[in-house]
């Protein structure tokens, strides 16, 4: 999390935040939050058989969006009344002012909602005390389960004075201004790109980009800056040098999904793709499965059920990309939980007591070490892979290397279209 010190101690607090992945945003707003948050949440969402009783547990409040509220805006009378009290109160709630959850790595148009209820409880006051905060969320992947990684970016406070001062006089102008202010405030926080692919590939760009180079990764925050830049630089020289850069995402993708069949990552072409080489890494991490394996193995005994379970659960529910990660949560939010005390019970019967302080006290580690074993597995699993293009292409290491090397060269020769910008 980055800008944890913009978040004021006390007083009422609005915090406004992108919207990717359905109840996973707002469960990242509330665990990276030390102040307690009030969500907001569509409607539907309340009904959620699984979702629902969740959304209640954390004190989540509805919002009836246009298709929901029809013609009776009396609907989300008491949402405004609930938040207006939270926020003189000197609470917090969260939003996503974009209305709707979507995986695209773009800012769709901002409602007003946020604008109205900060305005609404500042009405009639002498001193603004409501904090107006923008929380950009930026994920390696919307809408993954468990490998995704997420960014919580969040900037300083919007400055309200002036939506707040023409609020009494033009509320309907005043909302709007606020509102065009947060989206301004919310796109300095997040990696806008026009689709996921065009994210993906500069992304791979910055691999490509910092290992030519023998450059160390950097830092989150330099990282979310460098990709604002790359993003900017390739929207100027697609309208500049079309073909150049249509020619240039072609040879990316290429490279790029040889790379992935070839269980390649751009640091493994830094290092010389040898047989012998690849083979003794496969048995060192063979070995390490090998003697990992009984833990492993117990953790997967007390959770592969439940684990299974959830999948057979969620392919057979209606979905769509963004509520891939909410949906599998809640199942398994529900299924785990049954199936543990099925088998503290059923270990208490057959051995006692015992047994099934024995089976508690291994039910989260085990779980941990056989992800952790797990991934391990799929590093063998690419490695073979690597192992098996190797030895059907001699030159596959020098050939991708020449590939990367050759888009690093055309890049920095379109650095001298837009030298500002480029190397980010």
């Amino acid at each position: 999390m980055l800008g944890a010190e913009n978040v004021p101690r006390e007083g009422g607090l609005v915090v406004a935040a992108n919207h990717h992945n359905s109840v996973v945003d707002a469960m990242l707003l509330i665990a990276m939050f030390d102040r307690p948050l009030r969500t907001l949440a569509n409607a539907p969402l309340f009904r959620h058989p699984m979702v629902g009783p969740f959304l209640r547990v954390i004190g989540a409040l509805p919002v009836h969006r246009r298709q929901e509220a029809g013609n009776d805006p009396a609907k989300n009378n008491d949402l405004f009344s609930a938040t207006t009290h939270t926020l003189r109160e000197g609470g917090a709630i969260a939003l996503f002012p974009e209305g709707r959850t979507q995986p695209e790595p773009v800012l769709l148009e901002l409602r007003t909602g946020a604008a109205r209820m900060l305005l609404a409880a500042e009405e009639g006051r002498t001193e603004q005390s409501v904090t107006l905060l923008p929380v950009g969320l930026v994920f390696d992947d919307p809408g993954t389960f468990r490998q995704g990684r997420a960014l919580m970016s969040i900037g300083a406070p919007v400055s309200t004075r002036a939506a707040v001062a023409l609020a009494a006089t033009e509320p309907e102008p005043a909302a709007r201004l606020l509102t065009d202010e947060l989206a301004s405030a919310l796109r300095r926080q997040i990696v806008e790109a026009e689709d996921r692919q065009t994210f993906r590939l500069v992304g791979l760009v910055e691999e490509l980009w910092r290992e030519e180079r023998g450059q160390l990764p950097m830092d989150t925050a330099s990282r979310v800056g460098w990709l604002q830049r790359a993003l900017r630089t390739h929207a100027r020289l697609r309208e500049q040098a079309p073909d150049r850069i249509a020619s240039l995402r072609r040879r990316l993708d290429a490279l790029g999904r040889e790379m992935e069949a070839a269980g390649l990552s751009a640091a493994g072409l830094s290092h010389p793709l040898t047989p012998t080489r690849i083979a003794r890494r496969i048995a060192f991490q063979s070995a390490a499965l090998l003697v990992e394996s009984p833990l492993a193995l117990v953790g997967l005994a007390l959770h592969l059920v439940p684990y299974q379970l959830t999948g057979v659960v969620f392919r057979r529910m209606p979905k769509n990309d963004e509520e891939v990660a909410t949906d599998k949560i809640a199942i398994g939010i529900v299924l785990y939980p049954i199936f543990w005390v099925l088998e503290l019970a059923s270990a208490w019967a057959l051995w006692g007591p015992w047994a099934a302080a024995a089976v508690l006290l291994a039910l989260l580690p085990t779980a941990y070490f056989t992800l952790a074993w797990q991934e391990r597995l799929e590093r063998v699993r690419r490695e073979l892979r690597t192992l098996a293009h190797c030895r059907r292409d001699p030159e596959l290491g020098p050939r991708l290397l020449a590939a990367r090397r050759s888009i690093t060269e055309e890049l920095q020769a379109l650095s001298r279209l837009a030298p500002e910008e480029w190397p980010p």
